[in-house]
C-alpha cells in the first residue's frame, strides 16, 4: 500500500466559474478521501489558480490562459514534489491539460510512460482547434506534433512524450477528427486500442498497454478522462447540452481495465478529469466515480513492474 495525497484541480477549460472548476470539492464532498482503504491519505487541497477568463489568450490561442499556465506550472511542482517524497499523487477535476503538468514534471527525472484512456485522442492541431479548448490539443503538443510555432510558457512542454511512452485505451472519435482532418494516433505507430477493442477485452488491454509501457519506461502516469464511458452511464461529462459521443465503456469495463493495469505495478500517480457537478444535481454521478476508486484503489502502489 502506498500514502496517497490527493491535489484537486479547480480549472475549467472554458473559462468558466464552475462547471469542471467545481469538480474537485464535488468529488471531496462525494467522499473521495474515504475511498483509498488501506492506504494513509492526505488531502493536499485545491491548487490556488488565478480567476477564470473564457477569453482566447495571446500566448497560446488557448482559452483561460493565465489560468491554464498557472496550473499547469503548480500541478507539475506539486506533483513531483509528491512523488519525490515517495508517496501516491491523486489528481482529480478540472481536464486532460493537467497532463500539461504532470507528464514534463515527471520527464524531468527519465522516461515516464502514459496510460491514457480518453473518449479522444486530444491530438486537435492549434491553429485548427474551434473553440480553443486546451483539452482538445494536450497530446499533440506532449508528442510534439502541434504547436511547434508556440513561444512562451508551453513551448518547453511540447515534445517531451515519446511514441514509445504512450498507450491509448478507448477513443472513439473518428467521426469528430475527419472533419477536421486529423489523423489517428494509431497511424503513426502509438500502441492503440479504440473504444470496441478496449470493451470487448478490458483486462487484456489494461495488461497489455503497461507491458507495452514497461519495454521503454520503468515507470508510467495513468490519466482517466471520464468521457471514456458511454454517455447513458456517466451523464455529467462533457458540455452542458452536447449528447457526447454515442458508445464507450461502461463502468465495469472501466474498472477491469484500471485494476488490470495497476496490478501490473510502475504506477507513479493517477489523473481523474472531465466530470461537471452541475450536469449532477443529486451527485449520484460523484458517487459513482467515488465508487469507481474505490474499487481500483487496492491496487495501487509504487512498487516496479512485475516485469
Amino acid at each position: 500500500m502506498a500514502d496517497v495525497e490527493l491535489i484537486g484541480v479547480p480549472f475549467d477549460g472554458y473559462g468558466r466559474p464552475g462547471n469542471q472548476a467545481a469538480a474537485s470539492q464535488a468529488l471531496r464532498s462525494a467522499g473521495l478521501a474515504g475511498a483509498f482503504p488501506g492506504h494513509r491519505v492526505t488531502d493536499g487541497g485545491d491548487l490556488a489558480l488565478p480567476a477564470p477568463d473564457p477569453s482566447r489568450g495571446e500566448h497560446t490561442s488557448l482559452v483561460n490562459e493565465t489560468a491554464l499556465l498557472a496550473m499547469v506550472d503548480r500541478l507539475g511542482e506539486r506533483v513531483a514534489r509528491v512523488v519525490e517524497g515517495g508517496r501516491f499523487p491523486v489528481v482529480h477535476g478540472g481536464d486532460c491539460t493537467t497532463l500539461l503538468a504532470t507528464i514534463p514534471a515527471l520527464s524531468d527525472t527519465g522516461p515516464v510512460g502514459l496510460l491514457f484512456l480518453d473518449g479522444h485522442e486530444d491530438t486537435m492541431p492549434l491553429d485548427v482547434s474551434e473553440d480553443g479548448e486546451a483539452a482538445n490539443t494536450e497530446i499533440g503538443l506532449l508528442l510534439g506534433l502541434t504547436g511547434g510555432l508556440l513561444r512562451g510558457p508551453l513551448s518547453a512542454r511540447r515534445g517531451v512524450l515519446g511514441r514509445q511512452h504512450l498507450a491509448v485505451l478507448g477513443p472513439r472519435d473518428e467521426d469528430w477528427r475527419r472533419r477536421f482532418n486529423v489523423g489517428s494516433l494509431r497511424d503513426l505507430g502509438v500502441w492503440f486500442r479504440d473504444s470496441r477493442e478496449t470493451a470487448a477485452r478490458p483486462e487484456e488491454c489494461g495488461r497489455e498497454a503497461v507491458r507495452h509501457l514497461g519495454a521503454a519506461a520503468r515507470r508510467w502516469w495513468l490519466h482517466v478522462d471520464l468521457d471514456v464511458l458511454d454517455p447513458r452511464v456517466l451523464p455529467a461529462q462533457g458540455v452542458p447540452g452536447d449528447p457526447g459521443t454515442p458508445g464507450g465503456l461502461g463502468w465495469e469495463a472501466l474498472t477491469a481495465v484500471l485494476r488490470a493495469a495497476l496490478g501490473e505495478g510502475g504506477c507513479l500517480g493517477w489523473s481523474l478529469a472531465i466530470y461537471d457537478p452541475e450536469q449532477d444535481p443529486d451527485r449520484r454521478d460523484a458517487d459513482r466515480i467515488v465508487e469507481l476508486v474505490a474499487d481500483v484503489a487496492p491496487l495501487i502502489s509504487q512498487q516496479p513492474p512485475t516485469r
